[in-house]
């Protein structure tokens, strides 16, 4: 399997050889997140549209070739990616646009995005012999993360806020982790985590400090290009927390561009949470660097007020000549049954908050009348039960009689 060629800043743009390379930039600190880059050319000769359609396996390691894993026997068991992407017309011709296209990453094996990053992670753990593996999180990235450190042999110690949704923290206790619920937010659970990995000398599976994990997230948008047969939308929704699924959708179509299997990138939409938008406030004032605060949102996957892979979020934008949009908590429940009751994909909030962008871009008139969207869903709805209760209220209760039935249903 492939080597990387070399690993780049993207903020000084400083180049360490994959042999050697720290986590972040040593000029640059934590900001200097770093770009994993390959031998283009090379590649090319073995991954083409023509190989990918005789390939079999659909998952993402379809693309291992343009991957960081250089064994074979790291790569986990679990099944992730090729997940569906489907077209909702209906719904395109009420929003007044070409084409609608819904891609549910909720189907990945721990039911989020986050899967594609974690079997990244705990393979390149085993490349470099790691026995234990430890992340922040507000929830999905910990799950995921559990879920294959178990497939893999690995030890996983997670840290997430004291306020992460039951259901996510019970899937970090079923899969065996070491859960520790930190006083505070995602900004402290990040904070101790990192000074712990230092401590105890553990692989670090933060996807915006280890570049790898990005090339896991970069597979989603390789995947809405294979599946709509190279001719690939002309904008893309997600919603954005730390910054790394933006990221991996730039990087994912920036690879397909570089070894000509499409000929140009999507503009690139990110939506945060009106509580937590540090990432859009720098956008809106042109702003080359993000100012932390405090987050506030009922969407805990994108809770984040200190997002770490800020840079390569602004890029993802930038470069694309996408936008940011911000939406309500309100907005984002809203969006969970307009979103399944459209699309049959059942989102929790964060999954849900692209599409709610997207429902506040056409009704501020940003969408043109030939435009293909696609939106991307991270999570699971089962995640967040709670919060999709919020969404709904409860059903009808009755007793055992025709009659009572009848009269509750107003027939």
């Amino acid at each position: 399997m492939p080597k990387p060629a070399l690993l780049k800043c993207v903020l000084c743009g400083k180049d360490f050889l994959p042999d050697n390379a720290p986590y972040t930039c040593d000029v640059c600190g934590l900001d200097g997140t770093l770009d994993v880059l390959y031998d283009y050319p090379s590649i090319k000769e073995s991954l083409s549209s023509s190989s990918l359609k005789k390939n079999q396996d659909m998952s993402l390691w379809r693309y291992q070739s343009i991957l960081p894993v250089e064994k074979p026997t790291s790569i986990p068991s679990l099944q992730v990616g090729w997940t569906p992407l489907y077209s909702v017309k209906p719904l395109a011709e009420k929003l007044g646009i070409k084409e609608l296209f819904i891609k549910d990453d909720g189907r990945n094996p721990t039911g989020s995005l986050k899967d594609r990053a974690s079997a990244v992670g705990t393979a390149k753990a085993l490349d470099f012999g790691q026995a234990v593996i430890a992340c922040a999180s507000t929830g999905n990235a910990a799950s995921s993360l559990s879920g294959f450190a178990a497939v893999s042999g690995l030890k996983s110690y997670i840290f997430v806020p004291e306020t992460a949704p039951a259901a996510k923290v019970t899937q970090l206790l079923i899969y065996g982790a070491t859960v520790v619920l930190v006083e505070g937010d995602y900004a402290d659970a990040f904070n101790l985590a990192t000074a712990a990995i230092d401590e105890f000398g553990w692989y670090n599976r933060n996807c915006a400090i280890n570049p790898y994990l990005v090339e896991g997230k970069k597979t989603c948008a390789m995947e809405i290009a294979e599946q709509l047969s190279w001719n690939i939308p002309d904008s893309v929704f997600i919603a954005v927390g730390d910054g790394c699924c933006i990221g991996g959708l730039y990087k994912g179509f920036y690879d397909f561009k570089e070894l000509g299997l499409i000929d140009r990138l999507p503009r690139i939409v990110g939506v945060q949470a009106e509580g937590s938008r540090p990432i859009y406030d720098a956008f809106k004032n042109k702003s080359s660097r993000v100012t932390f605060s405090k987050a506030n949102t009922l969407a805990d996957s994108i809770s984040v007020g200190s997002p770490r892979n800020w840079a390569k979020a602004l890029r993802a934008v930038r470069k694309t000549d996408g936008d940011m949009l911000t939406v309500k908590d309100e907005e984002i429940l809203a969006a969970m049954p307009s979103l399944a009751r459209a699309s049959g994909v059942f989102g929790e909030p964060a999954g849900a908050t692209a599409f709610a962008g997207l429902m506040k871009a056409a009704e501020k008139g940003l969408l043109d009348r030939d435009e293909r969207v696609a939106v991307v869903v991270t999570g699971n709805g089962l995640k967040d039960i709670a919060n999709a209760q919020k969404a709904v209220g409860k059903g009808l209760t009755v007793p055992p009689d025709i009659l009572e039935l009848e009269r509750a249903l107003q027939l």
